[in-house]
């Protein structure tokens, strides 16, 4: 803009081809308005520039165009005719009164500065403190009220497994005294059957055939010793439903949370009555004019709608998540590798046979499968995702809500060979997610 200062508007009231008005004094060759200081003293220019060097005439005008101080000559019938120009005054003045309004807006944002410091800022420092100091108790009694119940937790069940360990020994010398009974009963008769045999004369012995059979039937009555499940430790006697929620969520959400991405399906294992993704993570059920012809496998599932994972676990922590969709019938589990592939019976149908453990959902309905038992799972909200975790070193299988991390169902069980991941898809589609 011409005419004007950084940081300052432009000046809009030039004067282009004006006559200084009002009483002038002249100095030097040139004139001077009256009632202004004088150039030397505005400090706009020193006393070396004070005249035109064309003119010879008094700098008492200001040219916007080009920025510079200028005479009356000038203005009329020098360069910068037709030039925005200004008297020097006039254009003082508005420096001037720029520098006023500039200075003044500094104040009162030096004055807003101030208060948002002393005002502001340390309301907000008392306000931290407290919310800080807030946290920090929420804090503490979250984790105190934790601690505490994973104390009493651990407690209770330190006692029930002491109880049932005393329990399982008591039967152990129960047991053992009486069965080394009757191994002394049994071979004290034995013994004396045994003398009998060897040392009675023939007309004796035929004699004691009554005394004999007796023996013999207080022998035979000591019975057959039996393993029984009184002899061993419950496995569930150290169950428990919050401490498996809470190791659950360490393991999920934890700072070592374990994914498996490595886990896709098997393509030598997928039934004719699925179609398999380019990438093998995504089954899609085919209805029966799209079904597929393939080649002869003996891993191929051929009547169920199955499909096994690649990777084979029998160590360490997996976890993999699947996206079921708006799927209404899947399964979605683990299973051994020894699992029939062949023929429509229940030794291929996941969740049917001792060989697999899935989660089940059709028409609605979601349950724990194993073995042909079905378990009702009660899910409030349907999930779109459902992850598995398996650990192997405590010997559980989990199935949870990914987006909530809410446990959809759990269990131990002393898994005796590697496992795989194990689906089935009658409605849609299913995809590992990585």
């Amino acid at each position: 803009m011409d005419g004007s200062l950084p940081g300052f508007t432009e000046f809009s009231d030039s004067v282009k081809q004006q006559q200084p008005e009002g009483n002038t004094s002249v100095r030097g060759n040139g004139a001077v308005p009256a009632g202004t200081t004088s150039d030397t003293e505005s400090g706009i220019f020193s006393g070396e520039y004070e005249y035109c060097v064309l003119h010879k005439a008094g700098l008492d005008w200001f040219c916007g165009t080009e920025m510079k101080l200028i005479c009356s000559q000038c203005v009329h019938i020098g360069p910068c005719q037709g030039h925005s120009v200004a008297p020097l005054a006039t254009r003082v003045t508005s420096v001037r009164n720029q520098l006023v309004d500039e200075c003044e807006k500094m104040q009162l944002q030096a004055l807003r500065i101030e208060r948002f410091i002393d005002q502001t800022l340390r309301a907000k420092e008392q306000k931290l403190q407290t919310a800080a100091c807030k946290a920090r108790e929420q804090v503490l009694a979250q984790v105190s009220a934790a601690r505490e119940a994973l104390e009493e937790e651990e407690q209770r069940l330190l006692e029930a497994v002491q109880r049932e360990e005393e329990r399982v020994e008591q039967c152990l010398l129960t047991q053992r005294a009486h069965w080394s009974q009757a191994l002394a009963s049994l071979s004290q008769t034995r013994s004396g059957l045994v003398h009998t045999l060897t040392h009675t004369p023939d007309a004796l012995l035929v004699m004691s055939v009554q005394e004999i059979a007796e023996r013999v039937e207080r022998a035979e009555g000591v019975g057959e010793p039996c393993d029984t499940d009184q002899l061993t430790l419950k496995p569930g006697c150290s169950d428990s439903k919050l401490l498996r929620g809470l190791w659950a969520t360490a393991m999920l959400q934890g700072p070592k949370v374990c994914s498996s991405t490595s886990i896709k399906f098997d393509e030598r294992t997928t039934s004719p009555l699925l179609s398999l993704s380019d990438d093998h993570c995504t089954l899609t059920f085919l209805h029966k004019k799209a079904r597929q012809s393939l080649q002869y496998d003996p891993a191929r599932f051929d009547c169920w709608p199955n499909a096994l994972g690649s990777l084979s676990m029998f160590s360490g922590t997996f976890s993999w998540v699947l996206d079921v969709g708006e799927s209404c019938a899947f399964k979605v589990g683990v299973c051994y590798a020894s699992l029939e592939r062949k023929g429509s019976g229940n030794e291929a149908r996941l969740g049917y046979n001792r060989q697999s453990w899935v989660l089940s959902h059709y028409d609605g309905n979601y349950s724990f499968c194993h073995e042909g038992k079905t378990v009702p799972l009660h899910v409030v909200r349907r999930p779109q995702r459902i992850g598995l975790l398996l650990d192997w070193p405590s010997q559980t299988l989990l199935f949870y809500e990914p987006e909530s991390c809410a446990i959809l169902y759990s269990f131990t069980h002393p898994f005796n060979a590697p496992l795989l991941p194990a689906c089935a898809v009658t409605d849609r589609s299913i995809t590992i997610l990585h």
